[in-house]
């Protein structure tokens, strides 16, 4: 279970907090149930997963916190709402969707003209002895119009670069959205991945949701592996939503 606490105090700031419980692992699963929705593993016990300071500086806005992501103030062009992790920011989650849980420092800034930047550093601790940690930084540029949108996005992680891209176009009747995402291209010891998804924002009384994937970074020469999902929001009233997939 993941809840989320947001509140403000001059109406143009926001502190956020982010609680977890869950346990490490499925019985009978591969892969931990903190892999599949990205939940901490807290061995059954409640834990603080983030704590973050959001404030505007002049035209740009500041974010501080720990246990955080870099790219938290990144727009991103990914419209797919992602029912498991693997599917999250459009399979590009090493990129533009950096995510790196430790103590962060972001900045964005949007222009008029649609086109944003954004950027940002963190570090989390991998040795309490030692003091060291592993460190990140990561840039985004990005533009979004009426209905489309796309985004390029640049990280190093200690000895790993990323470079992504993700993109969206609106239809009448649905939305695409797309990734690929590149690993250490420039040694040439590249794996790659991508995502599609559809989105139907009226089917019945709900939004249906539909993708297909690869479930990580490959090389070439490495066996993929793909993830299939779909999903189906349905609101109960105007305050609750469940979605169930599978």
């Amino acid at each position: 279970m993941g809840i989320g606490l947001e509140t403000s105090f001059t109406g143009e700031d926001s502190l956020s907090a982010t609680i977890d419980i869950g346990s490490t692992s499925a019985a009978g699963s591969v892969l931990a149930s903190s892999d599949y929705f990205n939940y901490n593993a807290t061995s059954d016990a409640l834990v603080l997963d983030g704590l973050t300071y959001t404030f505007p500086v002049g035209g740009a806005t500041v974010m501080v916190g720990d246990n955080t992501d870099v790219s938290a103030l990144y727009t991103g062009a990914c419209a797919y709402n992602a029912f498991t992790d693997y599917a999250g920011n459009c399979g590009t989650g090493n990129s533009v969707g950096l995510g790196n849980a430790g103590a962060t420092v972001a900045m964005s800034y949007a222009f008029d003209s649609g086109f944003s930047l954004a950027g940002g550093v963190t570090s989390t601790p991998t040795s309490i002895l030692t003091e060291e940690g592993l460190d990140a930084y990561g840039l985004e540029a990005a533009y979004t119009a009426d209905s489309w949108g796309v985004a390029v996005a640049y990280s190093d992680i200690e000895t790993s670069t990323f470079w992504g891209v993700n993109g969206m176009y609106a239809f009448d009747f649905a939305t695409i959205s797309a990734g690929v995402e590149s690993e250490n291209p420039e040694t040439g010891d590249t794996g790659t991945g991508f995502f599609v998804g559809l989105s139907f924002p009226e089917v019945g009384a709900g939004s249906l949701d539909l993708a297909v994937g690869t479930t990580g970074n490959f090389a070439d020469a490495d066996p993929e592996y793909y993830g299939y999902e779909a999903s189906y929001a349905y609101p109960i009233n105007d305050g609750m939503t469940i979605t169930p997939g599978l």
